[in-house]
């Protein structure tokens, strides 16, 4: 999920040496006790502006988010409606609220307005909660039209952005300035282990939100703070989204054209980001297909069960925008090569 080549930048590893120099490696503790500096201030400030937001906090990782804020928020009397195929961190984190939890069909605005048709009226407050990009598929929650549901029923609009933060959107704000609608977005989480190619997470939204976040989310109060590399190698990162937006441009332009030279495998969703899923063949064996690709040189990712159900794996491409044509041509030719070889397939 590298996507913008930052884990190998110059001036992100400049950043980051320049940081241990300054703060060494680590900081020992909590935020809310002595894991709090300057680095993590000015990253939660420069997020939250990414997002459109007024204030941000950081979290260990995107499970510890996804923990953090469910747990924090929703009390008893509460709904949460979310997408079937949010991330295993949000589900273990509705595990940990008593709120009432409701499924909605992956991206289906009847199913989820019917739903909160349902529950508009109960008497605590009504959460939706999607992703921007679906990590397993690639495509995009319809945000435009999800927000304006939330708006008309009263809904509390949640979104983890992982994979949309630092490549869709304005400035690399993510999938809801892709979709402008930024403003109707009350929450959102972003991951570092995505584009920032490191280890961490945060959530951005209105300063009452973060403020309260901080004193009763128990992921982010009980945790020790990432470490200095970490947030100056976000830092670094945001750097160069900021002033490389050609980047992104290649990114995407490096996804339409892997798109268009796998067009005749079948994808499990439209791609729309920079992830293209590839539906497996009848009987394939994924992991002997695994081995012959990487026999082929070619690094791809096998998704199995439990991250997909058992008769959906698939191998996830995710493209980068040190890609070169000629890389995303050897990766079809793979393709192509391992689909006709008789040996990845199980007997009839």
């Amino acid at each position: 999920n590298n996507y913008l080549g930052l884990a190998n930048h110059p001036h992100v590893k400049a950043r980051v040496k320049a940081a241990i120099d300054k703060y060494g490696i680590g900081v020992g503790g909590p935020p809310l006790l002595n894991g709090y500096n300057k680095l993590i201030e000015e990253a939660e400030e420069r997020l939250a502006a990414l997002k459109f937001q007024e204030d941000a906090l950081l979290y260990s990782s995107g499970f510890m988010a996804n923990l953090g804020v469910v747990s924090a928020l929703t009390q008893p009397n509460d709904v949460i409606l979310y997408d079937e195929l949010s991330h295993a961190s949000f589900f273990d984190g509705i595990k940990q609220t008593k709120a009432k939890a409701v499924q909605f069909a992956h991206n289906n605005l009847s199913n989820l307005e019917i739903i909160l048709q349902n529950f508009c009226d109960c008497s605590g407050t009504l959460f939706v909660c999607v992703e921007g990009v679906y990590s397993m598929d690639g495509n995009l929650a319809p945000l435009r039209q999800i927000s304006q549901l939330c708006k008309t029923y009263g809904a509390i609009l949640m979104v983890d952005d992982a994979h949309g933060t630092g490549v869709l959107g304005k400035g690399g704000s993510g999938t809801g300035s892709h979709f402008n609608c930024s403003q109707d977005i009350d929450l959102t989480m972003g991951t570092f282990s995505k584009v920032f190619a490191v280890c961490g997470a945060f959530l951005a939204g209105n300063k009452d939100l973060i403020h309260y976040l901080r004193f009763h989310s128990r992921q982010y109060i009980f945790s020790a703070s990432i470490p200095p590399t970490v947030t100056a190698a976000v830092l670094g990162g945001l750097d160069v989204v900021e002033k490389e937006p050609w980047l992104r441009t290649t990114l995407l332009e490096n996804a339409k054209y892997a798109i268009e030279k796998l067009s005749r495998f079948a994808f499990c969703a439209k791609p729309e980001a920079a992830i293209i899923a590839l539906q497996l063949p009848d009987r394939m064996d994924i992991r002997k297909a695994s081995l012959a690709f990487h026999q082929l040189n070619i690094f791809i990712n096998p998704i199995e069960y439990p991250a997909v159900a058992t008769n959906r794996q698939r191998f996830r491409i995710s493209l980068m925008a040190t890609h070169t044509k000629e890389d995303i041509d050897c990766l079809a030719d793979a393709v192509e090569e391992v689909w006709n070889t008789s040996s990845v397939y199980n007997p009839a």
